[in-house]
């Protein structure tokens, strides 16, 4: 098809869109603190995007119950391989190309966690072993060693309708004031969590569309 307007420049792009606030641009990470391991750890299901470094890209799932990703040390994660149908997509980019984007999602939750880092396939007896399940022990694991992290505002999973019910609320169980609490602390920003939190509040209410 034939498109008559389209953005091909950073200056194009940003005549369009302002630049991020500092709000968002200072909340990466890049070792996993408390916050980055609980969201781990309760998450049973990653997506994986890969590349071969010539411009095909892949994102492939992967689920288990909440804490298959092992987290080996403040920026190493480890992600079991099951059983599937031997296309190895991502193992096949990440042997031409290392570099990985993760997004970390845990059920009736509004926040996702986004990492970035550099991937190696390993096959280390030892790691594999810890990695089983009913006995069955993975053949390969993903190790991902982490550039950054940040936790990504809900938006999209509001307009999505995700995980909500019938009434349109979240998972009262979990903490709502995660993005809150991440974006001040990871960013140091000067201002409290309440007052992130209202701001949080406000965009999800009003900047739907």
């Amino acid at each position: 098809m034939h498109f008559e307007d389209t953005v091909t420049t950073l200056d194009d792009l940003r005549e369009v869109l302002e630049p991020p606030s500092e709000l968002v641009t200072a909340k990466e990470v890049s070792k996993l603190d408390d916050y980055c391991r609980d969201f781990i750890a309760r998450s049973p299901f990653v997506l994986i995007a890969s590349s071969d470094g010539e411009g095909s890209i892949d994102i492939s799932p992967k689920g288990d119950p909440p804490g298959f990703v092992q987290i080996l040390d403040d920026r190493t994660l480890a992600i079991p391989d099951r059983l599937g149908n031997h296309r190895a997509d991502t193992f096949v980019n990440v042997v031409r190309h290392p570099y990985v984007g993760l997004i970390f999602m845990i059920p009736g939750t509004k926040n996702t966690l986004r990492v970035r880092g550099r991937a190696k396939i390993v096959r280390d007896v030892e790691l594999r072993e810890s990695m089983a399940v009913d006995g069955k022990v993975p053949d390969l694991a993903l190790v991902v060693e982490m550039t950054t992290a940040f936790f990504h505002c809900a938006k999209c999973i509001i307009r999505s309708k995700l995980w909500s019910g019938a009434d349109g609320t979240f998972d009262q169980g979990t903490n709502d004031r995660l993005l809150a609490e991440t974006m001040v602390k990871h960013g140091e920003l000067p201002i409290t969590v309440e007052e992130m939190q209202e701001i949080i509040l406000y965009d999800e209410a009003e900047r739907l569309y």
